[in-house]
């Protein structure tokens, strides 16, 4: 048996009862339970959001209510091993994460293209998909999207490629590392207080760290310039943000994706980091719909 840390906060178990007092909903897949949200007209054109490494499907709160709000079906949900999905024991790659919103797609009965909307890892996996199954992404859209090149981590986080010492840092420093990490681009006490708020609740259920350690050691943080290329050969129509104070994925990225996929549109955004559709959401929005909106 392997060895295992124990996360002493990680008490609760992701059953029925904790599915049934949680807002959202729940759909059964071949590999677990997600939990997602659905908004907007049944009408109306599907956008499908996937967020990054570790914040749950909050992290789109203001793209949700505005896209709604402009009449598009808008889905949202949480990755494997984060929010309130399930942390099946299986390997946290690409693979996984692809097939999880393939599986997503196929039960809530999206059969046609849908735009697809991806943050920082999850614009790997999105551009993973979209290079895999071309005929179902209408549309692109990447925030800050990770893998143009390997994305370098925090020591704490390095230290997870070392089998035993990773779950060690994880348990001794990992609570500290990942708060201040997700809410490394806010500004303000109040703001930051209350996204630590929303994100300490996926740190209680079993299976959260070590769904982040195989997420980093089954190369999600690493190098997806092959999808890139391909995108930009089957020429999807793909936009473009960037914030230019980004940390975590440094703005000099972006000129390998634009080098990737020349049909892109490019966005850079001043005066904000990682997440900027959420600290400028409404110069973002403006861009976004009209990017949207455009004839094909």
């Amino acid at each position: 048996m392997p060895w295992t840390f124990p996360y002493l906060d990680e008490t609760e178990e992701l059953d029925e009862a904790a599915r049934a007092s949680a807002a959202g909903h729940f759909v059964r897949l071949p590999d677990g339970y997600t939990h997602y949200e659905l908004g907007g007209p049944p009408e109306g054109e599907v956008v499908v959001l996937v967020h990054g490494f570790s914040v749950p499907y909050f992290i789109f709160d203001p793209t949700f209510d505005f896209l709604t709000r402009f009449g598009f079906r808008v889905l949202r949900y949480d990755l494997f091993g984060r929010g309130l999905s399930d942390r099946p024991k299986l390997r946290y790659d690409v693979d996984l994460f692809c097939k999880q919103l393939q599986d997503l797609l196929d039960k809530l009965g999206f059969d046609g293209s849908v735009n697809l909307v991806g943050l920082s890892m999850g614009g790997a996996i999105a551009v993973t998909f979209a290079a895999r199954f071309p005929q179902r992404v209408r549309r692109l859209v990447l925030i800050d999207p990770a893998g143009a090149k390997a994305v370098a981590l925090p020591w704490s986080l390095r230290a997870a490629s070392l089998p035993g010492v990773g779950e060690l840092a994880l348990g001794l420093f990992g609570s500290v590392t990942l708060l201040k990490g997700a809410a490394s681009s806010l500004f303000g006490p109040a703001a930051v207080a209350e996204f630590q708020r929303r994100y300490r609740v996926q740190m209680k259920y079993k299976g959260f760290r070590r769904a982040l350690l195989s997420t980093m050691r089954s190369g999600m943080l690493g190098d997806f310039s092959a999808a890139y290329r391909a995108v930009g050969q089957n020429g999807t129509p793909t936009l473009l943000f960037w914030g230019e104070n980004d940390t975590a994925v440094p703005f000099v990225h972006s000129q390998i994706v634009r080098q990737a996929i020349p049909q892109v549109v490019f966005e850079p955004l001043s005066g904000c980091g990682h997440i900027p559709h959420y600290e400028k959401p409404q110069e973002v929005n403006a861009r976004l719909l009209a990017f949207l909106q455009a004839e094909s």
